[in-house]
This record gives C-alpha cells, structure tokens and sequence, in this order.
C-alpha cells in the first residue's frame, strides 16, 4: 500500500487525496504535523531524490527565516531545516514503495501507479 507524507490542510495535499480516492488507490495518509518525519527516511529521500527537490524554498515557513538560515543550503542544512520544521518539505510526497514522486501531478501519479 502507498503512503502519502504532508499536511493535512495543504491544498495540493487535498488535490492529491482527492485523486487517489476517485481512482480508489489504497493509501496511508502521515501528517508531518502530528507524526513529524523521521530522520532515517528523510536522508533516504534526499539521497535519492536531492534536498533541492524536497526543500520547499517558496513556501511561508522558509520565507519566514532569518536570512542567515537561508544561506549555504548543502544536504545536511535542508535536512535539519526539514527536520525542526516539516512544513518545509515539499508536498506531497508520495511512496508506493517501487517509487517516490514529490508534489503533484495527476498524470504522473496515473503513469506511477499503473506501471
């Protein structure tokens, strides 16, 4: 069964379980805000997919920090920044378990989940 990982009040998040249902995907739904992400996963993902793709740079949590926090962003930095804040990871990201897919795009769940 896939997993789904955001937040429950995103709007992108309720487009993509919207989605899922109407296709009847059996999913688990993990709420960065109630659950928090676990570092282990979190630096898997980074590893496979890149911090770049994962920091959500435009969201209000990260346009929210000091300056210097936004400075010399490598692996390690995104990392703990995701890690104190959840919010700033990029949603959603969905795991069937045979692929990981950041954000959402109806086509590229249907070509992931049909495959």
């Amino acid at each position: 069964m896939a997993t789904l990982y955001g937040i429950r009040n995103c709007d992108t998040m309720k487009s993509a379980r919207a989605w899922l249902d109407a296709k009847g995907v059996r999913y688990d739904f993990h709420d960065y805000k109630a659950a928090g992400i676990e570092r282990v996963l979190l630096e898997g993902w980074v590893r496979e997919m890149g911090w770049e793709a994962l920091l959500n740079r435009s969201g209000t949590t990260f346009r929210k920090l000091p300056d210097a926090d936004k400075q010399g962003i490598d692996a390690r930095k995104a990392i703990e920044l995701m890690l104190a804040q959840p919010s700033m990871i990029r949603r959603p990201v969905l795991d069937t378990g045979a692929a990981r897919i950041v954000g959402f795009q109806p086509d590229q769940y249907a070509e992931t989940l049909e495959a």
